[in-house]
């Protein structure tokens, strides 16, 4: 009941077996041991087997699921064991205060959990996406909702990842993937949610500067972090404000750059949430994320195929899979889609970033 290629093997060499009715009995023989060697493999293969989830003692357990391997096995032990030792004993602490430690991002870097889709080339770790799957699984295991460590590798650095210039990338890359500098985006705003169409905040250019003007609500790492991503309108004129909008890198400490109170939540508590200001903040050229005016298509890009990652590895069988790129065909199939579609949207979304 296998469909491999050693069942097929079986099968065929039985076939064999069958037309070779006028073959010696020395022959017959060896093919009779041949046989039995190939359904001695097919059972060995059937007692090395993954269990899937239904067959599993615990969705827990560690070995299970085809579509991961040994080597994700002995790193889930591993992250596993770093949320039991380095977060769990301090997250009560932690929702006390609002906020994890920063010891604990340095920590995560150590360990390799952070930014494991980015190329090795870059500063990243170069891993798959099923070992991303694996922190955000163990995360959720060990009920600790604090760390927004996916946030931080899976939505904000491939932005940077895929439409950073080159300095940008061996500037920022390497200490957000050793957990010495943390990541955010911030899209929302008041009254706006994150409806792309309703972004008031705005970046004039002033010579080859830019003036940032506006703020942003409910942004998850936003209290401790140490670059965000920022969403501003760069061309009112535009047909819709969606093909008006760019983004810019903005850094802890640039004058101008305010971070406001801490946010309560019902939950995530342990989760720094935070408003931001930005008020007259002069950012240099090199300062842009990406083409100018093109930050729609950026964010769509990126957004459709983190919704898109969690969905894939709950249907994938097997095989290789690798983290999504924006220039991947994929990425260039949703561009050419929105090219030729537009965008409209009648209700507000809410989705704090």
């Amino acid at each position: 009941h296998i469909h491999s290629p050693q069942r097929r093997a079986v099968c065929r060499r039985t076939v064999d077996f069958d037309m070779l009715g006028s073959c010696s009995s020395a022959a017959l023989r060896a093919v009779n041991v041949g046989i039995r060697a190939g359904r001695a493999a097919q059972l060995r293969l059937v007692h090395t087997m993954r269990p899937e989830p239904h067959s599993a003692a615990s969705l827990m357990d560690i070995g299970t699921r085809r579509i991961f391997s040994e080597e994700h096995d002995i790193f889930r032990q591993s992250v596993r064991r770093f949320f039991q030792e380095e977060v769990a004993p301090y997250h009560t602490q932690w929702e006390k205060e609002g906020q994890v430690s920063r010891e604990v991002w340095k920590k995560a870097g150590e360990q390799g959990l952070l930014g494991l889709c980015i190329p090795a080339e870059q500063g990243g770790i170069g891993g798959d996406l099923l070992s991303a799957a694996i922190v955000w699984e163990e995360q959720m295991y060990s009920n600790c909702t604090g760390p927004g460590f996916s946030l931080h590798s899976d939505i904000v650095m491939p932005y940077i990842s895929h439409y950073g210039t080159p300095s940008q990338v061996q500037r920022f890359i390497p200490p957000l993937a050793a957990g010495t500098s943390i990541a955010a985006i911030a899209m929302t705003e008041p009254g706006a949610g994150s409806d792309l169409q309703g972004v008031r905040t705005y970046a004039k250019r002033d010579g080859s500067d830019w003036i940032l003007n506006g703020n942003k609500v409910f942004i998850s790492n936003g209290w401790m972090s140490n670059v965000v991503v920022v969403v501003a309108v760069t061309d009112r004129e535009a047909t819709s404000a969606a093909h008006g909008l760019s983004l810019f890198l903005v850094e802890d400490g640039t004058p101008g750059f305010i971070k406001g109170r801490k946010l309560e939540k019902i939950g995530l508590k342990a989760q720094d949430t935070a408003e931001l200001f930005f008020e007259d903040v002069r950012l240099p050229a090199d300062a842009l994320l990406g083409p100018e005016n093109k930050g729609f298509y950026c964010l769509m890009a990126e957004l459709l195929q983190v919704s898109s990652a969690g969905a894939a590895v709950d249907r994938l069988g097997g095989g290789d899979v690798r983290c999504p790129s924006s220039h991947s065909g994929e990425g260039g199939s949703i561009h050419r889609m929105l090219d030729g579609m537009g965008y409209s949207c009648a209700l507000k979304s809410f989705c704090p970033l």
